[in-house]
């Protein structure tokens, strides 16, 4: 009988196969592993108790020095984590260092404003379309029972009893808390200002064509319209805003090259106000209490295309007189004055090239706030918040007690306390 040699040599094969497989699979999951036998009490790692192992007692010369305090210097106020991280604790009022940020409300807080009183706020809550008054404990008041629902855009005069409320459809109406009464404006109207008596408003009237274009003044209500400087094609280069002197009623810029632009002021009355040069563009500006200064921010390839905030005199004469540049990079947007001398801004603590021509590239900066003296541009920093705030709307009360503002991440209403 012929021997077949192959079909042994396969059976043979198999046969090892599944032995060395049959070993693999004990080795893997049956056979027990050894464990070491504890020292001095400790906990032997790979244990039932689901700890690390104890560091030992102080005899055994694994801990360094003696326990005699927090491990920190001496005067230094820090707080130690449960991962043994050690943090500075925050101050309650501002000192420069870390400070306690307390939330007014948790609503989304538009366009706020510092109320009449100089110690509230005044807002319109996105969320259920009503304007409220809320003071420093944090306790809201209705405005009026009026509804507006959907506001995109909000003006308040400057006693904070009226309104324009302008609608994503073109659609603007002003409305007066005193009387409850609402007069609707032209859809082809925008850029709204009070005047400083909050009794007119300056505004941009949008014709179909160019020739049909004018800077315009008007009644509270609308009526009485009177056009004041034709716009042209210049309509994203004119800025309505009536100044709190009464002087000028809007400014507008143009070129001189890509690093300067000329300032003009619009009197009401055709007066020929002095222009004055800005360094750079994209320009934001804040008005003081008095309107004789004019906080503005631009950017310029010299600042790396980033917000810098520059301080001139605004009032008739004196148009162009003491410029300075105040050294910080933020826009004007972010600061407020407290009075005529002292200003405050939110400065990010990182601000990439080019985020002046292109503010998204900030949207997630973080803020620190400073203090700056307007007559000697001396700057201090007077708080850096507890957490992450993108702050905006800068209202000081006016008595400087309290700061307040707005948070982009959250949109909430905060405060700290300045003194």
């Amino acid at each position: 009988m012929e021997i077949n040699y192959k079909k042994i040599l396969l059976i043979i094969g198999f046969s090892a196969v599944v032995i060395i497989l049959g070993f693999a699979i004990y080795f893997m999951f049956f056979k027990t592993t050894s464990v070491q036998t504890p020292i001095d009490g400790q906990e032997t790692p790979g244990s039932d108790t689901g700890q690390l192992p104890s560091s030992g007692s102080g005899d055994s010369g694994n801990i360094i020095g003696t326990d005699t305090g927090t491990g920190t210097l001496p005067g230094t106020d820090t707080q130690t984590d449960n991962n043994n991280v050690t943090a500075p604790i925050a101050d309650d009022i501002a000192s420069g260092g870390l400070t306690k940020i307390a939330a007014l409300n948790n609503v989304n807080s538009f366009a706020p404003a510092l109320a009449a009183n100089g110690s509230d706020v005044v807002y319109y809550n996105k969320d259920d379309g009503k304007f409220y008054s809320i003071n420093q404990n944090g306790v809201a008041t209705l405005l009026s029972e009026k509804t507006f629902f959907d506001a995109e855009n909000i003006t308040w005069s400057s006693d904070r009893q009226k309104v324009i409320v302008e609608y994503p459809d073109g659609s603007n109406i002003v409305y007066n808390f005193q009387t409850n009464r609402q007069y609707s404006l032209p859809k082809h109207w925008k850029d709204f200002d009070f005047s400083p008596a909050g009794d007119n408003i300056v505004a941009k009237s949008i014709g179909s064509d160019s020739e049909n274009r004018w800077l315009i003044v008007a009644n509270e209500d609308g009526s009485q319209a009177q056009a004041i400087e034709p716009l042209g094609e210049k309509d994203a280069t004119i800025y309505p805003s009536w100044s709190p002197n009464n002087l000028s009623i809007a400014m507008y810029t143009e070129s001189i090259d890509f690093d300067k632009q000329k300032l003009y002021f619009v009197g009401l009355n055709d007066e020929n106000f002095k222009a004055t040069n800005i360094e750079g563009r994209g320009l934001e500006y804040e008005w003081d209490e008095n309107g004789d200064k004019l906080l503005y921010s631009v950017y310029s390839s010299e600042t790396q295309l980033k917000p810098t905030l520059w301080l001139v005199d605004a009032k008739a004469e004196s148009i162009g007189g003491n410029r300075q540049t105040l050294d910080l990079q933020t826009w004007a947007h972010k600061c407020s004055f407290a009075n005529q001398t002292t200003l405050y801004c939110a400065v990010p603590d990182v601000l990439p090239e080019g985020a002046g021509l292109f503010p998204e590239l900030a949207q997630n900066s973080v803020d620190s706030l400073y203090k700056i003296n307007t007559t000697t541009g001396a700057k201090t920093l007077i708080a850096i918040p507890e957490g992450y705030f993108n702050i905006n709307d800068l209202m000081i009360q006016e008595d400087e007690s309290n700061l307040y503002f707005t948070d982009s991440f959250l949109v909430n209403l905060y405060k700290f306390i300045l003194n």
